[in-house]
């Protein structure tokens, strides 16, 4: 009796979930319906292309819940999509810009018949004819922020033609947004993300695969039990040929109008059953070391000694009426072999005064060798620091950074002169949703957000730390948050429902607007957010990188 009454337990829950989505369709149809019509008019506009330009530019203007991808076989980073959010009207984006590392210069490219606007989607980089950058789903927000599209299409940038193509096949994922998507031999799989109305929401625990090379989609189900509907997880290919997926966030309703979210720091692997083709399979894992605090909104990349990468993102207080978030700038790694997390620790700028040899040799440096114990780790250093906006807002800036000195550190096979100082080592400031790659054995990290009070700060800046030195960030692109424009509700209701009327009727005044001209340039994209726009901390929460997934939205 006990194994049958699981048995219709289950049963019951995927009915219920089953009807849930029919629900969330039904409502959500009406106002996809009318974005629709708004999303065509942008598709016309995009099809006025009719060649390729490439416009060298000044870097990209704030963003989110783009994606940020390594080229394959060039020094390139790749941006596709993003949002913004003013105070007042959110812009989406399909703007594609090229970032050269060697000559640190940025390229936008304009390419005939791109996908249509959008923000957390997931994009993935394969090596395939020259190189291939495969996205999937994400979401178009109105101006206004309150009704949102989720695509459930799939494109492919042919990188060596530099042309966009729609896939198009049968069989796939429903309309979605933060989803996580990685590349697993010659297949994408997909895991998660959320669907969201005005009025109702549904997360998905559901597993789909692409096969690049019959370009079929296939809905896998895996034995044993697995993560709970989310969004906005970790997501990474271990070098055993498993898949990791860590965290997430999901919300449910508690009571009428009432929603609370969940910060998840569980973790489970999705890896093939022996001898079983096409059959995979769950299990918890509990990993070992330093693990991250419950969190969303963090960013993941994957490191060339194949550790999984954990930068940032927000530990959120809610109440039924409120969200406080702590934004977070902290590294940490995931070691798959070990199962073991380490914290990720740099050791300061490198002193100009010369060093002293170790008789004894050291153990290779790198993320591997970033475990520190407990009680001997010395604390961070917490810098304030107060920026004074145009209007007068005065906004607070918390920065951590890790204090130099042996505890916590990766050893290695130099030491430093008694008579040496080192000072704080400066890194990106604390944010959520920031996007990531890895190119070289170094990562870049571009934008993200964090708030001030009732205002939502979007970040341009690009940083950049070699992460076999662990030294210290390279600022490449540098950002003043206080000059950035909000504009408040009450400001301009006239302005801002003149501006929903005729936002886009000229391509090049949206763009503007948006603070995305790039020379020449601009356009838009959406994803879920932590801000005024979103009482709630949408389970977009995230970016996924090179191949990995810049968790788009959580």
């Amino acid at each position: 009796m006990g194994k049958k009454g699981k048995k219709e337990k289950g049963r019951g829950a995927e009915k219920t979930a089953a009807k849930m989505e029919r629900k969330v369709s039904k409502r959500s149809r009406k106002e996809e319906e009318d974005l629709e019509a708004l999303i065509a008019h942008f598709q016309t506009l995009d099809a006025t292309r009719t060649q390729i330009v490439e416009t060298p530019c000044p870097p990209p203007s704030p963003r989110l819940h783009a994606s940020l991808s390594a080229h394959p076989e060039k020094d390139e980073l790749i941006l596709f999509g993003g949002e913004y959010f003013n105070g007042q009207k959110t812009f989406v984006y399909n703007e594609l810009y090229v970032y050269n590392i060697k000559k640190d210069t940025w390229t936008k490219v304009e390419i005939p018949n791109p996908p249509p606007r959008r923000c957390a989607h997931q994009a993935v980089v394969v090596p395939q004819g020259g190189g291939q950058l495969w996205v999937f789903g994400g979401e178009f927000a109105s101006p206004d922020g309150e009704q949102f599209y989720h695509y459930k299409d799939l494109w492919v940038l042919h990188l060596a033609t530099k042309t966009w193509e729609q896939v198009r096949s049968t069989g796939g994922p429903s309309g979605r947004s933060g989803h996580r998507m990685v590349a697993w031999k010659k297949q994408l799989i997909l895991f998660g993300g959320f669907h969201e109305s005005t009025r109702d929401y549904i997360y998905y625990n559901d597993v789909y695969a692409f096969n690049l090379d019959t370009f079929s989609w296939s809905r896998l189900s895996p034995s044993g039990a697995g993560p709970t509907p989310r969004s906005g997880c970790q997501m990474s290919v271990t070098p055993q040929g498993g898949i990791v997926i860590y965290g997430g966030y999901s919300k449910q309703r508690v009571k009428k109008d009432v929603d609370r979210g969940t910060q998840h720091s569980d973790m489970y692997l999705l890896q093939p059953e022996d001898g079983k083709e096409g059959s995979w399979k769950w299990t918890r894992i509990n990993p070992a070391g330093a693990k991250p605090t419950p969190r969303s909104g963090f960013s993941v990349a994957v490191t060339p000694n194949h550790q999984t990468l954990l930068f940032g993102g927000v530990c959120d207080e809610e109440e039924e009426e409120s969200l406080e978030g702590d934004f977070l700038n902290d590294l940490h790694f995931y070691d798959a072999t070990r199962n073991r997390w380490f914290t990720g620790q740099l050791k300061g700028p490198k002193s100009e005064k010369r060093k002293r040899r170790r008789g004894k040799k050291a153990e290779p440096e790198g993320p591997d060798k970033q475990e520190h114990g407990g009680t001997s780790a010395q604390e961070p250093l917490e810098v304030v620091r107060e920026v004074v906006t145009e209007d007068g807002t005065v906004i607070t800036i918390k920065q951590m950074f890790a204090t130099p000195g042996p505890a916590g550190k990766p050893q290695s096979n130099e030491e430093d002169s008694p008579d040496e100082v080192g000072g704080p080592v400066v890194e990106p400031s604390p944010r959520s949703n920031a996007m990531l790659a890895v190119k070289h054995g170094r990562l870049y990290l571009y934008g993200g957000m964090f708030e001030a009070g009732d205002r939502q700060i979007t970040l341009s800046d690009l940083y950049c730390l070699d992460l076999q030195k662990m030294q210290e960030w390279t600022a490449l692109v540098e950002m003043d948050p206080g000059t950035q424009e909000w504009l408040e509700e009450s400001d301009s209701e006239e302005d801002s429902n003149e501006g929903e009327g005729t936002e886009d009727e000229d391509s090049g005044e949206s763009d503007k607007e948006a603070g995305g001209e790039c020379g020449v340039c601009a356009h838009q994209g959406q994803q879920e957010t932590h801000g005024p726009a979103a009482p709630e901390p949408r389970a977009l929460h995230q970016t996924s990188t090179s191949g990995v997934t810049s968790l788009p939205k959580p």
